[in-house]
């Protein structure tokens, strides 16, 4: 599916002033998954995985402010927090009650966030369970990019204005795992969502999510441990930024994990690398439950 048919099939609902992409498909009686995307992509990483969870569940995505067909302005202050305010707005609007959550990548860190509010019973909803992809959960083992770091920096507006496709793809393709890089077209859709309405523009601004990481540390490993639904990982394990690494931090911190997928050749997109593994073993978790 083409990014252009993903936007087909959502709307854009008013959340604090912004419009924000949504994609709400299944019944209203059927438990319900939300998803929550990485960066620097959108919703649309969630397609090849839909088809697997749509028949028993009324699975729900957005794109967060910033991201995708979502609006991206440029003067604004971009933190987790504030994306866990739209993610808050939009299960209010959607009247979402009860629902599991699914996150991977910069989602795992607004999804920490969410939990913590969901702990201290101050969240949006109620949460059934919540399943982690990979993604930075701990500052001390995310291993950034070059270019993440270089976007980071004093000289993250600059390099911004010089990046270009062909940087990009070399960035993209190196967290993949080595048997299941994107194609020259996953590539042009991973662009096309990160340049439309003049997205790349801010790219600078969207990367510091990760010294929010590290500034709440403590409140985002304590949302996990003081859990009180089931915690999942479903993990590709060769991921340089996220992979094996980050689950052997998770274990020595005997953090709570009622489920661990373990994707051994998959790198950092596993729900598109291995979608059918992913979509298994999460619904296995579910079963379970």
């Amino acid at each position: 599916m083409r990014p252009q048919q993903w936007q087909s099939r959502g709307r854009t609902l008013n959340i604090n002033g912004f419009r924000i992409f949504v994609v709400d498909e299944g019944q209203p009686d059927q438990d319900t998954i939300l998803l929550i995307h990485g960066f620097p992509t959108a919703s649309w990483d969630w397609h090849r995985i839909w088809p697997a969870l749509r028949p028993s569940y009324r699975v729900v995505a957005m794109d967060m402010l910033g991201f995708g067909f979502s609006d991206k302005p440029g003067r604004h202050r971009y933190s987790i927090h504030g994306q866990a305010d739209v993610v808050e707005g939009v299960v209010r609007q959607l009247g979402l009650g009860r629902f599991h959550v699914l996150a991977h990548d910069y989602g795992d860190t607004v999804a920490q966030e969410l939990l913590a509010r969901q702990n201290s019973g101050e969240g949006a909803g109620q949460w059934q369970s919540v399943c982690f992809l990979n993604g930075g959960l701990f500052p001390e083992t995310h291993r950034a990019l070059l270019t993440q770091k270089l976007l980071l920096s004093p000289l993250g507006p600059l390099f911004n204005k010089l990046s270009n496709k062909r940087r990009f793809d070399s960035a993209m393709a190196r967290v993949f795992g080595p048997d299941t890089k994107p194609d020259a077209r996953e590539l042009e859709d991973f662009w096309a969502l990160v340049n439309h309405n003049n997205g790349k523009h801010i790219f600078h601004n969207l990367i510091t999510y990760m010294n929010d990481r590290k500034q709440h540390r403590e409140r985002w490993v304590s949302a996990i441990r003081d859990a009180r639904v089931p915690v999942a990982l479903i993990n590709g394990s060769l991921d340089p930024v996220s992979g094996a690494h980050m689950v052997a931090r998770f274990r020595e911190l005997d953090l709570p994990l009622a489920w661990f997928g373990e994707l051994p050749r998959i790198g950092h997109y596993p729900q598109i690398e291995a979608p059918g593994e992913v979509s298994g073993s999460y619904l296995k978790f579910l079963e379970q439950l």
